[in-house]
């Protein structure tokens, strides 16, 4: 694949040279300042291993390892790649990305039939080394051979039903996860599930124990992350393969699929919602989780979001002390099945439920820390000893719990532009500021990391954010206009 440019001239520092003895240098200054605009994290992920092969009659030609990581950068980086290799060599017109060894590598050929179906999914997935952040699980082993890319992530066998603990904020979407689980008649119910809750509060252990309960009664399941998504469709894509990829994903009676928020790119959206459509056309199950409601996911396409929402949207709320006190006795007898002599007294217990109120993660943390103290030390559990332990766990939990939606709509208003300006690519003054703005407080009163913000605002890389957060820090230290602006804001959204 490559992309084309218009030939610039000289971009006023003198890099308009493309003979060879520039070349190099040249490349070393883009990987700089790829490194410098993407952060370190996305440098080492995606760029670490990309090479320059040559540059031919204005055609740079860059390999990497792996089919996987050409696609990748294809799909999402092949235009920032050219853009900033032609800020030093302006003669560069195109890029193609290839693979090392393939022979052929810019027009790699995809694996035959044969020798795909031969392969097992595991296989293939560890012939080459992946980039980290979307690197796939091990299929499940009941995963069928002919899965082939779809084996899809293996399911906890630890997260089933049974080991679920019903409340107050959950009861609905614990009767629909496990009515949608075991329906045994023609079609599918409340199609699709939508479950949306934040962090730890169970979403992901109902979607696990909907797909180990419809397997046990012979239906065919794949459970697929976002990334493992993106994943098998970035790579049916660029191997020519995509049609037998989608006939394989429309063929199975149950996809549930988890964390839909981190679902990035047009084609593969666009591929999403197809399959969405087809599987409810079909009277397939679908079962979908998030961490907001359909409404808000700016991201993805407006009738897809209207799809989604079509079914039945379920919110799993915060754990209330009933409910944890529940989760911690759970999660207490648990431990004990394999450490005996592990004590933790009911007021000890009501304490760590009374303390913890963020989610069932934290709670399991504080049961680790218990449990390390009490095998490190051979002491028992006092409640000075369990204060101290889950010091961290409550001090990083008291902040407030606002939202970025609530910021972007906050800002929106005070400054007389929509929320959907803030999130468009409009870079006019009255819009900028707000944006950044909204940013800076999302930094500042959320817990979200910075690509988490950049996502929520439009899809926008992390360091957008960081550019945004920084220039209203100093612009607050140098305008006192501004800072009791913020100040303000911070008080609206704090109340």
């Amino acid at each position: 694949m490559q992309v084309d440019g218009n030939v610039a001239g000289d971009d006023g520092n003198g890099r308009n040279g493309g003979n060879g003895s520039e070349t190099p240098a040249a490349w070393a200054r883009v990987k700089r300042r790829l490194r410098a605009e993407l952060g370190e994290d996305v440098f080492a992920s995606w760029f670490a291993r990309l090479e320059l092969e040559d540059v031919v009659e204005g055609t740079a030609r860059l390999t990497v390892p792996t089919r996987f990581l050409k696609s990748w950068i294809e799909s999402h980086y092949l235009d920032r790649v050219l853009t900033t290799f032609k800020a030093e060599i302006a003669e560069i017109a195109r890029i193609e990305v290839g693979v090392r060894g393939t022979g052929a590598p810019a027009k790699a050929a995809a694996p035959s039939p044969a020798k795909a179906a031969s392969a097992s999914p595991l296989a293939r997935l560890h012939a080459t080394p992946q980039p980290a952040p979307l690197t796939p699980m091990q299929p499940a082993p009941e995963a069928r051979a002919d899965g082939s890319d779809l084996s899809g992530t293996p399911l906890d066998a630890r997260l089933t039903f049974a080991s679920f603990v019903v409340g107050r904020s959950n009861a609905l979407a614990h009767a629909a996860a496990e009515r949608v689980a075991r329906h045994e008649g023609e079609g599918a119910l409340y199609n699709p599930l939508y479950l949306h809750a934040g962090v730890g509060l169970g979403k992901t252990h109902l979607l696990h124990g909907i797909g180990h309960a419809a397997r046990e009664a012979g239906r065919r399941v794949i459970y697929l992350t976002a990334d493992r998504f993106m994943y098998g469709f970035v790579n049916a894509l660029k191997t020519q393969n995509a049609l037998a990829y989608k006939e394989r994903l429309r063929g199975i009676d149950l996809l549930i699929l988890d964390d839909v928020q981190f679902i990035q790119g047009k084609s593969i959206q666009a591929e999403f919602g197809h399959t969405i459509n087809a599987l409810i056309d079909a009277g397939r199950q679908v079962v979908v989780a998030s961490d907001r409601p359909p409404a808000d996911l700016e991201a993805l396409d407006e009738r897809v979001r209207s799809r989604l929402a079509g079914g039945l949207v379920v919110e799993i709320g915060n754990l209330d002390e009933q409910l944890r006190v529940s989760i911690l006795t759970a999660r207490l007898q648990s431990v004990r099945a394999s450490h005996p002599t592990f004590e933790v007294s009911p007021t000890v217990a009501a304490y760590v439920a009374r303390a913890i109120t963020a989610n069932g993660r934290d709670l399991e943390g504080a049961v680790n820390r218990l449990l390390a103290h009490a095998t490190l030390t051979g002491t028992a559990v006092t409640m000075e000893t369990a204060e101290t332990a889950i010091r961290d766990l409550v001090k990083n939990r008291e902040p407030k719990r606002i939202k970025i939606e609530d910021i972007q709509k906050l800002v929106a208003s005070r400054y007389n532009v929509s929320r959907s300006d803030i999130l468009s690519e409009r870079r006019t003054a009255a819009v900028v500021k707000p944006r950044q703005i909204a940013m800076y407080l999302s930094k500042v009163l959320t817990l979200r990391s910075l690509p988490e913000i950049g996502r929520r605002f439009g899809g926008r890389d992390h360091t957008t954010v960081l550019h945004a957060v920084r220039k209203i820090e100093k612009q607050i230290g140098e305008d006192a206009v501004l800072g009791d602006e913020v100040e303000l804001l911070k008080r609206m959204l704090q109340d």
